[in-house]
């Protein structure tokens, strides 16, 4: 069963069709890497199966529609991490992330010892527990966006969609970040994330390729399917090479 499928014949915002014909089909404890230039629709397709998009079409989850999931249990399925988010900047590191776990508890309830440990773990995976009593916005942007992974590994859900998760992140916690993505799959869980990184995108199990808001290619990165439309996305000037057992995009 997949961990998540969607056919979306439109997404339709201010009079202008962003995406069309999109089904994709997302691989139980796999992780999907979605790439293309700026304005392939990306970021619209990954709000759209995430609910928090109106589309045309149909999205399901773990082989239920989306729609047909009560909230709170929709919630504990699917956790998200988006770009720019805001509202939050008042609240503490530790009570940003502790907000990953409301799925979890009866409404109104205090957090458990579980919750506070689930919150830990998440904080110091990302390297933000020294900060958990600052300010969400105090922090400075890399700061703030390891808080936001920390929220979204909090709430401990079998799918995890990641709008540009690296944004503001320097190269070695770049590689921690896949790292963790890395873990979360070895458990089963799966992750689909939208990348401008190419070298990252390149490490996925599952590589999709948009332009123009709609999905050209879909493939393992390691084909030579994969490669070349790679190429002919962003241009024959694209060398896709291994080095050291990884696949590499530089420009020539």
């Amino acid at each position: 069963m997949n961990a998540l499928h969607a056919r979306i014949e439109r997404v339709r915002i201010d009079g202008r069709d962003l995406i069309h014909g999109i089904d994709l089909a997302v691989a139980q404890g796999r992780w999907t890497a979605i790439v293309g230039p700026n304005g392939a629709g990306k970021s619209t397709l990954l709000r759209a199966i995430a609910g928090l998009q109106r589309c045309e079409g149909a999205v399901q989850l773990a082989g239920k529609p989306l729609n047909d999931w009560p909230s709170r249990e929709r919630a504990r399925q699917l956790a998200w991490m988006g770009q720019q988010e805001s509202g939050a900047d008042d609240l503490m590191a530790h009570d940003v992330v502790m907000l990953g776990r409301l799925p979890h508890r009866p409404w109104l309830a205090p957090p458990t010892a579980a919750d506070q440990a689930a919150v830990q773990a998440a904080m110091q995976s990302t390297q933000s527990w020294a900060w958990r009593e600052r300010r969400l916005g105090s922090l400075s942007g890399g700061e703030r966006q390891r808080v936001l992974l920390a929220r979204a590994l909090a709430v401990d859900a079998p799918l995890t969609l990641m709008d540009e998760p690296l944004a503001h992140l320097d190269p070695p916690h770049q590689a921690e970040w896949m790292a963790l993505v890395r873990e979360r799959v070895a458990a089963g869980h799966s992750v689909v994330s939208v990348l401008h990184e190419l070298h990252l995108a390149l490490q996925a199990d599952h590589l999709v390729l948009m332009a123009d808001g709609r999905i050209v290619h879909s493939g393992a990165p390691g084909d030579a399917a994969t490669h070349a439309a790679l190429r002919q996305v962003f241009g024959p000037s694209l060398h896709i090479a291994q080095i050291e057992g990884r696949w590499v995009a530089l420009p020539l």
